[in-house]
């Protein structure tokens, strides 16, 4: 079974476009791979994470940051497709 990315976003930082943009990212590059990306709005101030299922790949307060594109994709592509290249994305 495909899993579902969710993004974690506080509303109350504006963070939902980068959350879209984001989830948009995901699902052109994972169209075969995620059965959809969630974006989920936080109750939790300052709240922006990533998972895939239960399994939570980043968080921007652990992180001190948010994430690259290309870093995740490589994050998930880890955990849904280990074997799917992505091209100028990957690891060097």
């Amino acid at each position: 079974m495909k899993p579902t990315i969710t993004i974690e976003y506080c509303p109350k930082c504006n963070w939902m476009l980068r959350a879209a943009y984001m989830a948009q990212e995901i699902l052109s590059t994972f169209t075969d791979d995620v059965t959809a990306v969630s974006l989920k709005p936080s109750e939790t101030s300052g709240k922006y994470s990533i998972s895939v299922g239960e399994l939570e790949l980043f968080d921007r307060k652990k992180e001190g940051r948010f994430p690259e594109i290309k870093e995740l994709k490589q994050l998930i592509r880890d955990q849904v497709n280990p074997e799917k290249s992505l091209g100028h994305s990957d690891k060097k």
